[in-house]
């Protein structure tokens, strides 16, 4: 369970076009494949996060550029989501991330608005109206900005997007009563003719040198149900706003909004709020990436702020804590190498990493944004479970209550592994260790009278940590209470310690989140002293609750050194397994008596 979520938005940021891109007029679109033209581009720690390994890159300047550099494998998830809602537009995209689908585009004027609504807005505001036609909002202020300053008319202008932006010089109309006239647009904008956003698009300058400020505000619809931010709000959770967020949700479902000027002062609060305490999510728009790069078809600018926030995130990732999650993604494409200047009905991608979310796993293509929503829901508001039994002491008087009976022959029945648990409830034993494909009738053959334990990753070990994560949940799931996984030795030997470790704490920490216990099997034949010190600890900072020796299946079993050896060097919290080749009860107490409190074994003699 996580404590803080941050949830980013690269505003714009699409990585090739939707399965629908040809109805919107977007077939061909590719914010990511635009951007990687530039020849400098460098996004080491967003590939950390699996950028370039997200399923469906097919696009030659992607290939080529990933061909070009030697980026590092993934950290986390990564995946690529298709948006169902029927539109491209920013308020469409962030409804759909935070759960509302919006099943009607919303409305649109390529002919500029009807008259009717341009009457209203004169009548309500008192003033003039200027342009009234779909507009680049930087040549708008320069074909209409001396007529406005000379009559203080308003320019009002839209796009291929759901919107009606009103512009004025800040001298001549000051800000706030340029919010207080699209409140008033806002206002009318409804019914039929409801825009997503109304935008204020205040410009100071004098002729020829008009340039717009960071004085933008949106004035958005409500949403028409509620999203993720009011169901966290409702739940107690701390739903903090960076950039625009608070305008796309029209300020509901917020504790606290701060706003931004653009990507470098939202990076800037981004790790403010990493370093602050909250607890529930913090939710991020970088708005320059669309504003200033993507419509205006610079993709220059778009590549170098995207390496802005690359360098800022290398840090982030570096300072996140244990509970913390991040979630990296989009609201819709603005390529800009494309002749338009407008969204683009692009694929988004979805990078993760952190609580629950730290080994590399490809999550392929999903259909619809909100599977963020239940992400973010599911990380913050599920309680890991509680323990499914009491950890039983161990009896001096009664060596087989430190055994975990075990069967885990490759042509075992399910009849045997009934037979198992009656001789191992019949002895008090401390467990049965069975093979995971029998765990679930064993769960219900058990009826609570002694822990199921089971294998992952074995006996091998070399399985890829998404592999082990899938299924140690799933044996949990299923019913059993301990998981013993075998170690990488591959990786030991290539001296990969960092990612052993890395699998370990994943392994550790959704074992634990189900209530379950985890034993690391280290197979100590396959290992010289320094690699067994190492691996000590290793487990022991990954949080594991045991050390094992053996799987029973390598060249050699447990020894009364390795044991010794391992209760020396491992933590205090962590308990050592001896099994493989123990067969009587006096060396089961030898092994004991050298510091296992554990034995792995078939029957005791």
């Amino acid at each position: 369970m996580a404590k803080r979520v941050f949830l980013t938005v690269l505003d714009s940021f699409g990585i090739g076009e939707a399965a629908d891109a040809r109805s919107f007029g977007d077939e061909g679109s590719n914010t990511l494949a635009a951007v990687c033209t530039y020849g400098d581009l460098n996004l080491p720690n967003l590939a950390s996060m699996g950028l370039f390994e997200i399923q469906g890159h097919k696009d030659p300047r992607i290939l080529s550029h990933v061909g070009s550099r030697n980026y590092p494998r993934p950290l986390g998830s990564y995946g690529r989501l298709t948006e169902l809602s029927a539109g491209k537009d920013t308020t469409i995209g962030h409804w759909e991330i935070a759960g509302v689908l919006s099943d009607k585009p919303m409305p649109t004027y390529p002919d500029g608005f009807p008259s009717e609504v341009i009457l209203r807005l004169k009548e309500a505001t008192g003033r003039e109206i200027l342009c009234n036609k779909p507009y680049s909002g930087t040549e708008v202020i320069r074909d209409y900005g001396d007529e406005h300053v000379r009559t203080g008319a308003l320019i009002v202008y839209t796009s291929a997007d759901s919107v009606l932006q009103i512009a004025a010089h800040e001298d001549v109309i000051p800000v706030e009563e340029l919010y207080d006239i699209c409140r008033i647009a806002r206002g009318i904008m409804t019914g039929e003719h409801a825009v997503g956003r109304i935008i204020a698009r205040p410009f100071t300058g004098t002729s020829g040198n008009y340039t717009r400020t960071s004085n933008r505000h949106d004035f958005s619809l409500t949403p028409p149900s509620s999203t993720m931010l009011d169901i966290l709000k409702e739940k107690g959770k701390d739903v903090i706003s960076v950039g625009k967020i608070v305008d796309i949700f029209a300020s509901r479902g917020l504790t606290k909004f701060i706003r931004t000027s653009g990507n470098t002062e939202g990076i800037s609060v981004m790790k403010d709020m990493q370093e602050s305490d909250f607890e529930g999510l913090c939710f991020i728009n970088l708005v320059d990436f669309d504003m200033l790069y993507g419509h205006r078809n610079d993709v220059e600018g778009y590549a170098k702020a995207l390496m802005e926030f690359d360098s800022s995130l290398g840090s982030f990732l570096a300072d996140m804590r244990p509970d913390d999650l991040l979630i990296i993604t989009a609201d819709h494409g603005c390529d800009p190498s494309t002749p338009s200047t407008d969204h683009s009905r692009e694929d988004v991608p979805v990078l993760i990493y952190g609580c629950g979310y730290d080994v590399p796993y490809n999550m392929g293509t999903k259909a619809g944004f909100n599977n963020i929503a239940a992400l973010v829901l599911n990380s913050l508001l599920c309680k890991p479970s509680d323990f499914r039994y009491t950890p039983k002491t161990p009896s001096a008087q009664n060596i087989m209550s430190y055994v975990d009976m075990t069967n885990l022959k490759t042509n075992a029945t399910l009849e045997d592994i009934y037979a198992l648990i009656d001789r191992a409830v019949a002895s008090d034993a401390a467990s049965v260790c069975i093979q995971p494909c029998y765990v679930k009738d064993a769960y219900r053959y058990s009826a609570g009278r002694l822990p199921i334990c089971t294998v992952i990753g074995f006996p091998n070990g070399y399985h890829t940590p998404a592999v082990k994560l899938f299924e140690a949940l799933e044996a949990c799931d299923n019913g059993a209470y301990e998981i013993d996984t075998v170690i990488n030795n591959c990786m030991v030997k290539d001296k990969r310690f960092d990612e052993i470790y890395a699998e370990l704490k994943a392994l550790a920490d959704g074992v634990h989140s189900k209530g379950c216990l985890l034993k690391v099997i280290i197979e100590t034949c396959l290992l010289d002293e320094s690699e067994k010190i190492t691996l000590c600890d290793i487990v022991t900072g990954s949080g594991a609750d045991y050390i094992k020796t053996s799987t029973g299946f390598g060249s050699a079993g447990a020894t009364l050194e390795d044991v010794k050896l391992m209760s020396t060097n491992v933590g205090p919290e962590v308990k050592v397994k001896a099994a493989g080749g123990i067969r009587t009860k006096d060396l089961a107490q030898e092994m004991i008596s050298s510091g296992a409190s554990r034995i792995g074994a078939s029957n005791l003699n």
